[in-house]
């Protein structure tokens, strides 16, 4: 199988299956391929946001070709779910919609955003046997650091974690007819500690995220 892996940070990439693969030469993303477990992986560090990774996830396909996108990485904790480490059943994006006096309304990206307020989330391909949690993971071109917000992205949209970017690989994905996955490790927990707090994690939250991906990999 040929799979695209993509992580936003440098950290994350490296973390998965270290000095294993070889780098290629596309000036952009920076890229190692690896031969594990019978499939063929593209390892990408795209970049912080929504379009770094999205414009990666399109330029490998279009060079390389793939069956499956995925992400890995860290995240920040929203609801109460139990765990660190979660399978990205679903994804949803949190900054696509319509600024009203009252409230910030959700719509689905790329639909009117206008009318009565719908979401829905991409739905991630089944869970191979990760036996890991299954969380909504949603994304948005901001880093959380508000405890009301984060609040409120549970209470609008059952959101379990967020990040910057999974939702934008979901919505490639869903657009070219690929299946996706994502597994993301948390750093933190949205409020106004999380700057500090993500750099204190983001090593071994990369980590657990890495060695859980390699496990989801070996079980395709």
């Amino acid at each position: 199988m040929r799979i695209i892996l993509l992580a936003a940070l440098d950290e994350e990439a490296d973390a998965f299956m270290p000095g294993k693969g070889k780098a290629l030469d596309d000036a952009w993303p920076r890229v190692r391929r690896i031969r594990a477990h019978g499939h063929s992986i593209l390892l990408a560090a795209t970049g912080i946001g929504k379009v770094n990774i999205a414009t990666a996830a399109a330029r490998l396909h279009s060079l390389h070709g793939a069956d499956l996108l995925m992400t890995v990485g860290t995240a920040g904790k929203l609801s109460s779910i139990e765990g660190d480490c979660f399978y990205l059943a679903r994804s949803v994006q949190h900054d696509y919609g319509a600024r009203k006096a009252e409230s910030f309304v959700h719509y689905p990206p790329g639909a009117w955003p206008m009318g009565p307020a719908n979401v829905e989330p991409y739905e991630a391909m089944a869970d191979p046997g990760t036996r890991l949690p299954h969380a909504c993971i949603t994304s948005g071109d901001a880093f959380i650091e508000d405890a009301a917000y984060a609040a409120h992205l549970v209470a609008a949209l059952e959101a379990d974690v967020v990040d910057m970017e999974t939702a934008a690989v979901a919505q490639y994905a869903t657009s070219v007819a690929l299946p996706w996955a994502g597994i993301k490790a948390t750093t933190d927990d949205a409020n106004h500690e999380s700057a500090g707090d993500f750099h204190a994690n983001l090593l071994a939250a990369a980590s657990r995220a890495a060695q859980a991906m390699e496990r989801l990999i070996a079980a395709l």
